[in-house]
């Protein structure tokens, strides 16, 4: 056991990430957009607090300086390759004493960021460096030396604007934590995403690097590392998209992995037959039960789903065991059935959601003395209804879908998906 162990425990440490995400040019701009306003609300909540005061470095009197109006007009977000990002901030404020006309000032903020891995496995926004800069506003009328400009930019206390705006990354690194919440898939599994490192940043985007842990009943399920590692897509220079995604095949197999660990591929079939109507094909039926008795088929997983990608298709083949039985209270087993569900198409979720049949073939026959023509003659008894009712039973546990990977607020909208080899 503990060599056995010895082998599992660097498998766990060293496996490789099995889907991830590129966040495009396209999308860090659609995400500048709806910061704006979040941004304006917190520097006026910053600026303008009662100890704001501090971020003018005049002599501590009750007329001194203040800040009076913020106006953002300008926000930017844009990626430095192999570094992090540039935020940069342009807003217009009000600067005066109490009670008087404020004087017009142009506050122009250069942050660079960067993503760090924190210890509780969070991905989250750090400053690296803050330059602000503060220029007062000429009006036509009015021609102001240079020497005020210079003057006022003097009089910021940059340290303290530095710290303020430093609040800004509470929101978003608030929405980076959520990405590594537990998502809901069946009554007792959960998906987890996690990420391996930090972000890479690349003239196409931001690409994240995910692992994926499933919790079946409050339990990480233990996966085997994954055989091939994920290679991302190219993102194409031309598309509009936000964000490409991607999928390993590794990620399909293991969920529908702890979706059988978790039980919820685990179903009940009514057979239109009875004891009795059994009997009539097959003698021994009748001295297992007596009285006649609606007939049951429950079907258990009895190994891990098989799933393969291919070049734009996908396939799903399923390993059952259908126990027949009678008495639906006093479900008593009387045979079993091996059968294999086989799902192939092009559609690009069909490992998800579907609603096409499946086949199942049953493979052999156990636990009761059969002749190769009774056998043939279950096969002829309970195919069809097996055939019909597995798909109906697959659909329903997986018509939920899965989670993605996603921040809060967060939501997919005009989604393209295409298969890969």
């Amino acid at each position: 056991l503990g060599t056995l162990l010895s082998l599992l425990v660097p498998a766990q440490a060293t496996r490789s990430p099995d889907c991830g995400g590129i966040l495009t040019p396209s999308g860090l701009s659609y995400r500048k957009y709806g910061a704006r306003s979040s941004h304006t609300m917190v520097l006026r909540q910053s600026l303008m607090a009662p100890r704001a005061p501090d971020l003018l470095l005049a002599s501590p009197k009750p007329s001194r300086d203040q800040i009076s109006s913020i106006k953002v007009i300008n926000l930017s977000l844009s990626l430095l390759p192999e570094a992090g990002l540039r935020l940069g901030i342009e807003a217009d404020l009000g600067i005066g004493p109490p009670a008087a006309v404020p004087r017009l000032a142009r506050l122009s903020l250069l942050a660079d960021l960067h993503v760090d891995l924190s210890p509780d496995g969070d991905l989250q926004l750090v400053s690296s460096a803050c330059r602000p800069t503060v220029e007062e506003m000429h009006s036509t009328e009015e021609v102001e030396s240079k020497s005020s400009s210079s003057d006022l930019d003097k009089e910021i206390n940059v340290d303290k604007i530095c710290l303020e705006l430093s609040k800004l990354l509470l929101s978003p690194n608030k929405q980076l934590m959520s990405l590594t919440a537990q998502f809901p898939i069946a009554p007792s599994c959960q998906v987890q995403y996690l990420p391996l490192a930090v972000p890479v940043f690349s003239k196409e985007g931001i690409t994240v690097s995910l692992q994926t842990t499933f919790h079946v009943a409050g339990m990480a399920v233990p996966l085997p590392v994954s055989p091939v590692p994920l290679s991302m897509p190219e993102a194409a220079s031309s598309s509009p998209s936000h964000l490409t995604l991607a999928l390993s095949e590794h990620f399909y197999t293991s969920l529908f992995f702890a979706l059988e660990r978790a039980g919820a591929f685990n179903m009940t079939i009514l057979s239109p037959l009875t004891t009795a109507a059994v009997a009539q094909k097959i003698t021994q039926v009748g001295s297992l039960y007596p009285e006649d008795l609606p007939v049951m088929l429950r079907a258990v997983l009895r190994s891990s789903p098989w799933v393969e990608l291919e070049e734009g298709r996908a396939a799903l083949k399923l390993f059952l065991t259908v126990h027949v039985g009678a008495g639906s209270r006093d479900f008593q087993s009387f045979l079993s059935m091996s059968a294999v569900s086989e799902r192939r198409g092009t559609g690009p979720l069909q490992l998800l959601p579907s609603t096409a049949a499946a086949g199942t073939v049953p493979r052999g026959i156990a636990d009761l003395r059969l002749s190769p023509l009774q056998a043939a003659l279950l096969e002829e008894l309970f195919l069809a209804p097996i055939r019909e009712e597995v798909p109906v039973w697959m659909n329903a546990v997986l018509s939920e879908g899965v989670h993605l990977p996603h921040a809060s607020s967060f939501t997919y909208t005009d989604v393209s998906v295409m298969i890969h080899k």
